[in-house]
C-alpha cells in the first residue's frame, strides 16, 4: 500500500561509434599527434645534440684548446683513454674526464 511498484528506465542504445569514419582511431588521433610533436621538438633535438658532442669528444687532440665544465679554459697537454691533462698555466695541469669538455675553442684563443 505505501510501497509504489518501481519500473526502471530503458537506457538509450550505445552508438558504438558507427558515426564516425574514423572509429575508434579518431579518438587516439589527438594522442598520436601529440607524440610526433614531441618527437620532432624535444627528442630528435635531444639525440642530434648528443651525437654532436661524443664526435667532439672522439675528435679531440694533443694541443686542442679547451673550455672545461667549471668555464676553465685550457690546452690539452696530454691525453689517455678517458682522462685529458689540460693546462690551464704554465706548469699547472688538472686532470679531468673527457666528459667534461664543453666546447673545443679555435687555436690562439688561449695564451
Amino acid at each position: 500500500m505505501f510501497i509504489s511498484e518501481a519500473f526502471a528506465q530503458a537506457a538509450p542504445a550505445a552508438t558504438g561509434g558507427g558515426d564516425s569514419p574514423f572509429g575508434s582511431i579518431g579518438g587516439m588521433l589527438p594522442i598520436l599527434l601529440m607524440f610526433v610533436v614531441l618527437y620532432f621538438v624535444m627528442i630528435r633535438p635531444q639525440m642530434k645534440r648528443q651525437k654532436e658532442t661524443k664526435a667532439m669528444i672522439d675528435a679531440l687532440a694533443k694541443g686542442d684548446e679547451v673550455v672545461i665544465a667549471g668555464g676553465v679554459i685550457g690546452k690539452i697537454a696530454k691525453m689517455g683513454d678517458s682522462y685529458l691533462y689540460v693546462e690551464v698555466a704554465n706548469g699547472v695541469e688538472l686532470q679531468v674526464q673527457r666528459a667534461a669538455v664543453v666546447q673545443v675553442l679555435p687555436k690562439g684563443t688561449f695564451k
